[in-house]
């Protein structure tokens, strides 16, 4: 049997890794003197509740290898096979620990990089599923999905870019420059980091420009797993970005209203605060 690990800068909880048929390996979160595990012990909503009210700026700590080996000791004490799909190593130490761990167990334990995070994480353990069902073997299942992975677009208009700057993702100069300017930045996960990839003044404005890169990007597959994705207390933005990109979906799938839509979590919640709306996509 072949069994997917994924972390929780996926936004995946425990439930509904459960629900999904998969294990999911939570990141830490600390709120001042406090630790929780994302998606376990501290919910998206809690959590965004937490980033509004507490003076404190969370931090998150990568999953270091002796968890990773505790999983895969886990999982493989009755000989399955495991495919562990991790956060970007361009934004954290996660994936090399996991790798590292994996080595224990060559020919049982496989790391994948996904080069990304949230719901672009998200889709390719989806695909991951979907090669697994189809009857592939663990090591052609990881080779499709870094072949794969190059494919995966994310793109995200943020309310501010003082959490990007408070977490160290942007410079002190850019997201001043942003905030002066009341502009609503578009950033997308380029080559497994975060980049800045434009700017406008008012949502209706980014919608469009966000709807423009997708376009640019490649367009999306309908054929692949995608989502769109959105992280605060209230899905207005979202349903706001939904009217203003009826172009994306309109004739491209049987009901818009059952498009994914995904709450993103502490991990990469902690980067771009709340009232954020984005989506993940493979390009064609």
């Amino acid at each position: 049997m072949i069994r997917i690990l994924i972390d929780s800068a996926s936004d995946i909880v425990q439930t509904e890794a459960e629900e999904m048929g998969i294990d999911m390996i939570p990141i830490e979160v600390r709120f001042g003197e406090k630790t929780y595990f994302d998606g376990v012990d501290l919910s998206h909503e809690r959590f965004f509740e937490m980033l509004i009210e507490s003076n404190d700026f969370p931090k998150t700590s990568q999953i270091n290898e002796y968890r990773w080996g505790e999983a895969f000791e886990k999982l493989t004490a009755e000989g399955d096979q495991v495919i562990a799909i991790t956060l970007s190593s361009g934004l954290s130490g996660t994936y090399a620990c996991a790798k590292n761990a994996a080595r224990r167990y060559p020919g049982q334990v496989f790391a994948v990089d996904s080069k990304n995070a949230t719901t672009g994480e998200r889709i390719l353990c989806d695909y991951a599923l979907r090669l697994i069902a189809s009857g592939l073997d663990a090591a052609a299942v990881v080779q499709e999905l870094e072949e794969k992975r190059e494919k995966i677009c994310v793109i995200a208009v943020v309310d501010t870019l003082k959490y990007l700057r408070k977490g160290g993702r942007i410079s002190s100069v850019a997201a001043l420059a942003g905030e002066m300017l009341s502009v609503k930045p578009v950033i997308s996960v380029t080559g497994g980091e975060v980049k800045l990839v434009g700017k406008a003044i008012g949502s209706k404005r980014s919608n469009n420009l966000l709807m423009q890169l997708v376009e640019k990007c490649g367009g999306i597959d309908f054929s692949m797993p995608y989502g769109l994705m959105y992280s605060g207390l209230s899905d207005s933005y979202l349903k706001k970005y939904l009217q203003d990109s009826k172009s994306l979906w309109e004739g491209k799938i049987e009901d818009p209203a059952k498009i994914p839509v995904y709450l993103i979590g502490s991990t990469i919640g902690s980067h771009i605060g709340p009232n954020g709306v984005g989506v993940a996509f493979f390009r064609k």
